[in-house]
């Protein structure tokens, strides 16, 4: 009966141990599990992804060349309207270039004034300067700033002097415009074979559209054949109206 006893004793007390042992184990994996689940973040979704990109692609900035426009080799004294690719960009002098920071490509480049416009193609490249120079195109169409006539060839054929007059109107209206012409010589008189100085003079009146230029040819009728010599024509008078 002594015997007994301990040993009963014994195994109980192997049980209550044993059941001490396991418990800490079960509440352990309990809370690593319970731990582990706040771990994940749900950012995975396709719709947040896509509007990640899309807004990093739009804050890529554009690619772009150096444009100089330049109108040097002309003497005018007003400022005239830059256009690139039909849209206004600024203006320019003989004496001040426009500078332009462009998108790569190809582009149409425009100098203006008033309805006279000459253009030149371009082609920007990154990292290269590119200019365009308008100086000979604008010589003879953007020269004259206001409304004028000049006298462009003259020539002799017997008693008659043809002098070539050129109405030239760069404003936005229609005009009229009328000319004198005239020009001195010299002859000598048939009866009294003395030498005689007298002038030449013509009027000629055009109607000329805005924008645009005419030609035309007036005869200056000398008194005689026996010309000594003739001065070179000029215009006396200009009316516009």
């Amino acid at each position: 009966m002594k015997l007994i006893v301990p040993f009963a004793l014994f195994i109980a007390a192997g049980f209550i141990l044993a059941a001490g042992c396991v418990a800490p184990t079960n509440n352990g994996a309990v809370n690593a599990t319970t731990a582990a689940t706040f771990a994940p973040i749900t950012i995975t979704s396709d719709t947040g992804l896509n509007k990640t990109i899309n807004a990093t692609t739009n804050n890529t900035s554009e690619v772009k060349g150096s444009l100089k426009v330049s109108i040097s080799g002309i003497s005018y004294p007003e400022n005239l309207s830059v256009v690139l690719d039909n849209k206004t960009v600024g203006t320019v002098n003989p004496s001040t270039p426009l500078y332009l920071m462009v998108s790569e490509g190809n582009h149409n480049v425009m100098v203006c004034k008033n309805l006279v416009c000459k253009q030149e193609n371009v082609t920007t490249i990154f990292g290269k300067y590119v200019t365009v120079d308008f100086s000979k195109q604008l010589q003879q169409d953007v020269e004259f700033p206001n409304p004028t006539a000049r006298i462009l060839d003259y020539y002799k054929n017997g008693n008659i002097i043809s002098v070539n007059v050129e109405f030239i109107n760069p404003s936005t209206k229609d005009l009229l415009m009328s000319v004198v012409v005239s020009c001195r010589y010299t002859y000598i008189d048939d009866r009294t074979l003395i030498k005689i100085e007298d002038t030449s003079t013509d009027i000629s009146e055009q109607y000329v559209s805005a924008g645009q230029r005419i030609t035309e040819r007036q005869n200056l009728y000398l008194g005689t054949d026996n010309i000594l010599n003739y001065d070179r024509p000029v215009i006396k008078e200009l009316t516009i109206n």
